[in-house]
């Protein structure tokens, strides 16, 4: 998974005014990039705590339907992506997500060196929110997932999942941008149905899921396929969409 911000896309800055400009709202002032690393530190644990947790609820409520068990988890990811879009977009971008950051290096519209920042913060976050989870229901602190996902067409759907979800966000961003953090969770909801993989979309989740040997675990000899997966969605969905939501020409 995910995401990615709430209002309109800040252009690039001038040299030396990098603050704020991974934001995809017009801030109301400017924050430094610790602060904008904390928000996305913050939100990459909070996301990952939902993900992981909800697949523990649902497991425990569910008396082992799988079907119930998956429902419960989607409706607390896609909620809460929402409401953690819309509280951190304006600081950070609300990225959450190596995947989005490296589309807008790609984009030309945030530097190596704080992408990078980015990046190892989103992992941090995301293993913090793997341990916040685990606390709240009584779990291992941390665990080795045995929970096996491979083959061609479960690293094919990570492909698709990351690819629409790049899309929806830029799409979103040029057409309705106000709209963003709705368009991310609803996408997100859908895409847990709609492929084999359950749509993990998002490198430093995947990894970090790694670490859960609960529901929304994944076993580690699965993940490396599904990060190649996801990164190559991402690529391919940032250069489409650079062309299909590109400005019109003048008549």
């Amino acid at each position: 998974m995910y995401a990615h911000g709430t209002s309109r896309l800040l252009r690039p800055q001038p040299s030396g005014a990098d603050v704020g400009s991974a934001s995809l709202e017009p801030p109301r002032r400017a924050f430094d990039l610790p602060h904008r690393l904390a928000a996305e530190a913050l939100g990459t644990a909070l996301l990952v705590t939902i993900v992981i947790g909800s697949g523990i609820m649902g497991d425990r409520l569910a008396g082992g339907n799988v079907a119930i068990s998956l429902l419960g988890n989607t409706l607390a990811t896609g909620a809460g992506l929402v409401v953690l879009i819309t509280m951190l977009g304006p600081l950070s971008g609300a990225h959450f997500n190596p995947a989005v950051t490296l589309v807008f290096v790609l984009r030309r519209e945030l530097d190596g060196r704080t992408a990078a920042a980015y990046i190892a913060v989103q992992i941090a976050g995301a293993v913090a929110g793997v341990a916040a989870a685990h606390l709240m229901f009584g779990e291992a602190l941390f665990q080795v997932s045995s929970k096996l996902r491979e083959g061609s067409a479960q690293a094919f759907s990570e492909a698709v999942a990351t690819f629409g979800l790049i899309a929806a966000i830029l799409g979103s961003l040029r057409f309705r941008p106000d709209a963003t953090p709705f368009i991310v969770g609803l996408y997100i909801t859908s895409a847990y149905w709609f492929t084999a993989s359950t749509s993990f979309a998002n490198p430093a989740v995947t990894m970090a899921r790694t670490l859960s040997n609960t529901f929304a675990g994944i076993a580690p000899s699965s993940a490396p396929a599904f990060i190649v997966a996801q990164l190559a969605g991402a690529a391919l969905a940032a250069l489409l969409s650079g062309w299909l939501f590109r400005k019109a020409c003048p008549a």
